[in-house]
């Protein structure tokens, strides 16, 4: 709290209304406005909370302008370059980078929660087989409630720490579960031995009848996507969980709320839309169309992928991923897949397009993040 004060003049009766400024570690002041209903009788108007601080936080700072993103102080391309998906959570978690024997602990706490209850996981069965996967995670999510119900006393630190554990842990498995229902191939159960993203890759792709052989340019990619992925301030989703948790709900309810929010195509969804969209297109020799109508201020069309509602400039994590997206194409061979190819078209032309580039509508994280995810074999 800074001994800075924010005057607000009423135009009608002309009263005065002093409210509290609060100065940041980092970032623009904050007014405090707490009394101005009291004192004012008037609200607060903004749609989306472009320009509202809802909490205090020390987990992570967006400078959209700038393209600037740090989780507790360090800039994510730091960490993308030098962390595991795993430390980085640890960071977020605990508010300090883990010492060696820390990172251990951590890690294997994570590592040896993988498994879900075999209850749970018949779950599964009473889902149809072409049930979107997140209506699959939301619901088993939601019911882990169920089974570990004398760990969610959300006042208690050591609950709080199970929960955490348990949640990073048993994701990944539910993830691949829900993934193999749709296939309708056997659920391959979790191995110990395997680092994080490794052990998703096997969980999704492995099949009983035959070995499977891990791609480390895919694992690599993967962590990289979750270190991006980690935090993102008060987005959508990251809202969702912190109201209904405000209510006192326990904490798998309140991930399994965040998850439905997450769904929509204008948070998470997204790199779902980009893919639909370039299914859409098609062909190469359609893209000019689809460019002609985004720059059409009169059609309402939007070029999926593309810009961003926080960052006014390229979005940091694009610049990160948009290597390891062609990484990938280039390890697994994909580049002459014809949705693939055709996005690296777009890319490119978009790139040298004046009107995008005057407008910084550079592709973003879920414009590159589809491809990866199609590269890798996720179906839509």
């Amino acid at each position: 709290m800074s001994d800075k004060k924010f005057v607000l003049q009423a135009p009608d009766s002309g009263k005065q209304t002093e409210l509290p400024v609060h100065s940041p570690s980092v970032g623009p002041d904050v007014v405090d406005i707490t009394n101005l209903y009291a004192e004012q009788g008037v609200f607060t108007y903004d749609p989306g909370y472009g320009t509202t601080a809802s909490c205090e936080s020390k987990i992570t700072y967006i400078d959209g302008a700038k393209g600037i993103l740090l989780y507790r102080g360090y800039p994510v391309e730091q960490l993308a370059q030098k962390s595991s998906f795993l430390e980085v959570a640890y960071l977020l978690l605990y508010g300090e980078l883990p010492k060696q024997e820390e990172l251990d602990a951590f890690s294997h706490s994570i590592r040896t929660h993988t498994m879900i209850n075999e209850t749970m996981l018949r779950l599964f069965d009473g889902f149809h087989h072409d049930a979107h996967p997140m209506a699959m995670v939301a619901g088993v999510v939601g019911s882990m409630s169920a089974f570990y119900h004398d760990t969610t006393d959300i006042y208690n630190p050591r609950h709080r720490d199970i929960f955490a554990h348990r949640i990073i842990a048993k994701l990944p498995t539910i993830a691949a579960a829900a993934f193999k229902h749709t296939a309708g191939q056997p659920f391959m159960y979790p191995r110990n031995n395997l680092d994080y993203t490794s052990n998703l890759l096997r969980m999704l792709f492995a099949v009983p009848a035959e070995k499977y052989q891990i791609d480390p340019v895919a694992a690599k990619a993967l962590d990289l996507l979750f270190i991006l992925h980690a935090d993102h301030e008060q987005n959508c989703s990251t809202s969702t969980v912190r109201l209904a948790g405000s209510s006192g709900a326990n904490p798998y309810s309140a991930i399994a709320a965040g998850i439905a929010a997450l769904w929509g195509p204008a948070h998470g969804g997204a790199n779902e839309a980009v893919l639909n969209q370039l299914e859409e297109i098609g062909s190469a020799d359609r893209i000019p169309g689809y460019i002609a109508r985004a720059k059409d201020k009169d059609d309402p069309f939007r070029l999926m992928g593309f810009g961003h509602r926080v960052y006014k400039n390229f979005d940091p994590r694009a610049t990160l991923i948009r290597e390891a997206c062609h990484e990938v194409l280039a390890s697994l061979g994909r580049t002459d897949t014809p949705l693939l190819d055709l996005a690296l078209q777009l890319e490119e032309i978009a790139l040298k397009d004046d009107y995008f580039v005057e407008k910084k509508l550079y592709p973003n994280v879920d414009f590159y993040s589809g491809i990866i995810y199609r590269a890798l074999g996720l179906p839509t």
